[in-house]
């Protein structure tokens, strides 16, 4: 099945990299990169109306679901924009529906709350946090744009039982961040540690649980459509490089290896479109195998990524290796994809506890 998007969602993608092409082409990219700038490209993105595309309009947004956020991330991965803000901010989102305040505040005001779990793990409550009398205690790794929060949503177990959800303010004392050196440097992590930090629990309709579960979904579609955005732009730079560099007087590109190479990344890059672009839009309409189809996508399309990616540096040879051709943006960022909130060994564990062991007698 090859998924069709709406006209009014093609010229939403082909506006969004028309504006990416412009305000963060290799260059300006680079340079952030280098200061290790994540606040100026989240900026524009935001002045620009871009950040608020798939958000409630309620709360600041521009409207649309799950599916034009996925062709955010799309574009975002096909540029190599440094996006661990807006990423950040669009899983949290789904949490933030009792908090509208907050929620309004990361659109409008540009302050980040971020979901206090480990960015190289699926979300669960398994690693919640004890908290007591209003303080929350404990050490949270690896947590995605974690230097960049103005507050923290943390997983909570209760002193008088049961887990739930809990707004820790970073300059509300005793929280300390450690940030961490990531190989992909288009996005940003840190250590989270709290002492005591005061804490305010949210209300939820559901269980912690629940909640975590629709937002590791949420997370699982985002970074399929951001590895099959890195996928098809290393699918470009692979085809173009094997037009121009010559062996024996002829394009590499006429090599039936070469040949076999790409077709094999262009049907990877086709089967991953459908695969990530159809998990939103189960997600987006509450399909009951939503959290399957968002599993398959994150164990598929970022594995298959990655491996593409190892495709795409064999074809370029030596100068696919050097830090100053582009390939390598891309490849790292395909490479932390495919653990960036659990791996696909772990997803595809996910799978299989909740496929029935026995079909359902008809």
């Amino acid at each position: 099945m090859h998924w069709e998007l709406s006209d009014e969602q093609n010229l939403y993608a082909e506006s969004l990299r028309e504006w990416l092409t412009a305000s963060a082409d290799p260059t300006q990219l680079r340079a952030w990169l280098d200061a290790g700038d994540y606040r100026t490209f989240d900026d524009a993105l935001t002045e620009n109306g871009w950040a608020g595309v798939g958000f409630d309009e309620a709360v600041g947004g521009q409207g649309g679901n799950l599916l034009e956020m996925a062709l955010t991330s799309r574009e975002l991965g096909r540029a190599a924009a440094p996006s661990a803000r807006w990423l950040a901010r669009a899983v949290a989102d789904a949490a933030l529906m009792r908090e509208p305040k907050l929620a309004r505040a990361a659109l409008e005001g540009g302050e980040l709350t971020v979901l206090a779990v480990r960015c190289d793990r699926i979300p669960s409550t398994g690693s919640a946090l004890p908290m007591s009398n209003g303080l929350v205690n404990g050490q949270i790794p690896c947590v995605l744009a974690a230097d960049e929060a103005d507050r923290f949503l943390v997983p909570v177990t209760h002193s008088e039982g049961g887990t739930g959800l809990a707004v820790v303010e970073r300059d509300g004392g005793n929280v300390h961040v450690h940030p961490r050196t990531l190989l992909d440097r288009s996005r940003s992590a840190g250590d989270v540690v709290f002492d005591a930090a005061p804490a305010s629990p949210i209300e939820l309709d559901d269980d912690a649980e629940v909640v975590l579960t629709a937002l590791a979904g949420r997370a699982a579609a985002l970074v399929a459509a951001d590895a099959l955005g890195a996928a098809e732009r290393m699918l470009d730079m692979t085809v173009d490089y094997s037009m121009q560099r010559k062996q024996f007087g002829r394009p590499i590109g006429a090599f039936q290896a070469v040949k076999h190479a790409a077709a094999q990344m262009l049907v990877t890059v086709e089967s991953c479109y459908s695969i990530a672009l159809f998990a939103a839009a189960s997600a987006q309409e509450g399909a009951p195998e939503a959290v399957l189809h968002a599993a398959a996508a994150k164990a598929q399309v970022t594995q298959h990524s990655a491996e593409l990616a190892d495709a795409a540096l064999t074809v370029h040879g030596a100068i696919g290796y050097t830090w100053e051709y582009d390939l390598q943006l891309f490849y790292k960022r395909a490479k932390l994809d495919r653990i960036l909130f659990g791996a696909p060994a772990a997803w595809n564990e996910q799978i299989a506890a909740r496929l029935p062991i026995v079909p359902a007698a008809s």
